[in-house]
């Protein structure tokens, strides 16, 4: 699984570079897990540009991370997501839960203030 974590301030940028399915949710959730717990982080921004199929553990893996940055008070966001991914995100009722942005500056200035 390539995933590419970067941080902004307190945010956890996770750009997927690669579609998610059960055999790459357990080394994706243990990895963001990792970087949440050593580090200042608040809030997850995740960036699909890259993924064009997910299953539902993928969609376990966001809702897990961000029920994680829910007990730091903190938010999640989608970006860059295709409408494949959108959908089933959709279908899931994530959509519901996290806000969907068209870029990554936009997430991430959603959650300051």
């Amino acid at each position: 699984m390539d995933v590419k974590l970067s941080k902004k301030g307190t945010t956890l940028v996770v750009r997927i570079m690669e579609d998610m399915d059960h055999h790459s949710a357990q080394y994706l959730r243990q990895k963001i897990d990792n970087e949440i717990t050593k580090a200042t982080i608040k809030n997850i921004v995740f960036d699909f540009t890259n993924v064009n199929f997910m299953d539902s553990s993928g969609i376990g893996v966001v809702v897990g991370r961000y029920k994680n940055v829910c007990k730091l008070n903190g938010k999640a966001a989608i970006v860059n997501a295709n409408p494949k991914v959108l959908q089933i995100f959709e279908m899931s009722g994530v959509l519901k839960i996290i806000p969907v942005y068209n870029s990554l500056d936009t997430a991430i200035s959603s959650m300051c203030g």
